[in-house]
């Protein structure tokens, strides 16, 4: 226990510099910084995709009892750069503990960091705004990690989709639907065919994309927009689900074109958080950046179809505007801060929404919208 823990610096953009303790990965690590309020899920949410580039802060005091095992990653990587605590345990008690969290943070490059008043820490970037920072075992003079610092490129200019988007078209049979509960011990046949857009998509999506009954093809970011369209005029495919992922969505220029030709094609289109994003920019819509955005399994939304209050789980730091409502009706809304959580374009075959209706971690009281998708794509 002894060697477990390394002395840490770690110096914000706004200044503040403070040492901590590390666990896992050592040597010095630039990111933005994020807080996620969720309880449980850690795992899950250190190797969700659409984290890269960011270093997340837990408001759970306590982690690492449950330690870490083979079943409970979003994807075949880690993504975050790094994770903040406030107490780290390494001792694990937990009976589908595989290994500790320090070794498995080591195993993929991700800094572990503890010892911070975390509590602190939050209430900071809920004033100020996410911002980025440098930890590093290395550096320890203010001077030297600000110059490492500013010489870095912020969140918003890097493409991290290329690093977290399957390289290689693959089917996904995945499911998490419970088969003996009917009078069949295997899957349906499929009701509909679509394609899933990875643009860092989390594997739970694509489980409960296979559960509504849909075959699912997952494509990479670099995308062919019309070879999706011949497929689905000739009656290949039935329709496009759009992924979430992490970064600015303003960076995706190609991407975004692909969309925009997706769009036209009057092809059923199902997008959340960063496909949703996506949607509103290729419509002509672009996002903004909230102060820090929305990152945890307890956002509660208001569902403005049915009047109901859901509770979500979030990964976002940027929304779509309102003037998106001349195109599109509003669906939901988060009961946080107002913003836009859902959206149907008018006269067209698409919808979409900025929370995770899959949860993993967290609610799933949203995934019927995956049935809802099913059923745009069986009605024609």
């Amino acid at each position: 226990m002894s060697n477990l823990f390394q002395d840490v610096h770690l110096y914000f953009a706004n200044g503040l510099h403070i040492q901590a303790k590390s666990f896992g990965a050592q040597g010095s690590f630039i990111g933005e910084v994020v807080f996620n309020t969720s309880m449980t899920g850690y795992q899950e949410i250190i190797t969700d995709p659409s984290y890269a580039g960011q270093f997340v802060v837990f408001t759970m005091p306590e982690i690492g009892i449950v330690g870490t095992n083979s079943q409970d990653c979003e994807s075949t990587r880690a993504s975050c750069v790094g994770i903040i605590l406030s107490s780290y345990n390494d001792f694990t008690s937990n009976f589908r503990s595989q290994q500790s969290l320090a070794t498995y943070l080591k195993e993929h490059n991700i800094m572990g960091i503890c010892n911070v008043h975390t509590r602190g820490l939050i209430k900071m970037l809920t004033t100020q705004g996410a911002m980025m920072m440098i930890a590093s075992t290395e550096l320890k003079d203010t001077q030297e990690l600000k110059k490492a610092l500013e010489s870095a490129p912020s969140i918003g200019e890097i493409n991290f989709i290329k690093e977290v988007s399957t390289q290689t078209p693959y089917t996904h049979t995945d499911s998490i639907f419970d088969f003996t509960q009917f009078d069949f011990s295997t899957p349906p046949t499929p009701r509909a065919k679509v394609v899933a857009i990875d643009f860092g998509a989390k594997s739970n999506i694509l489980n409960e994309l296979n559960a509504v009954g849909l075959e699912v093809e997952v494509l990479p970011h670099y995308f062919c927009a019309k070879d999706i369209i011949s497929n689905f005029q000739s009656g290949k495919i039935q329709g496009v689900f759009l992924s979430n992922g992490p970064g600015d969505p303003l960076v995706l220029h190609k991407e975004i074109e692909e969309i925009k030709q997706l769009i036209e094609a009057n092809i059923p289109i199902f997008g959340i958080c960063l496909g949703h994003q996506l949607l509103s920019i290729a419509h002509g819509y672009p996002t903004y950046k909230l102060k820090f955005g929305h990152h945890g399994g307890n956002h509660p939304i208001k569902n403005l179809q049915t009047g109901a209050v859901e509770i979500t789980a979030q990964n976002h730091n940027y929304c779509v505007p309102e003037s998106i409502q001349e195109i599109a009706t509003i669906t939901h809304r988060n009961l946080f801060d107002g913003t836009i959580e859902g959206v149907r374009y008018k006269n067209k075959p698409i919808f979409s929404v900025q929370h995770h209706p899959e949860a993993s971690p967290g609610p799933k009281e949203a995934r019927v919208l995956f049935e809802e998708f099913a059923t745009l794509c069986t009605k024609g």
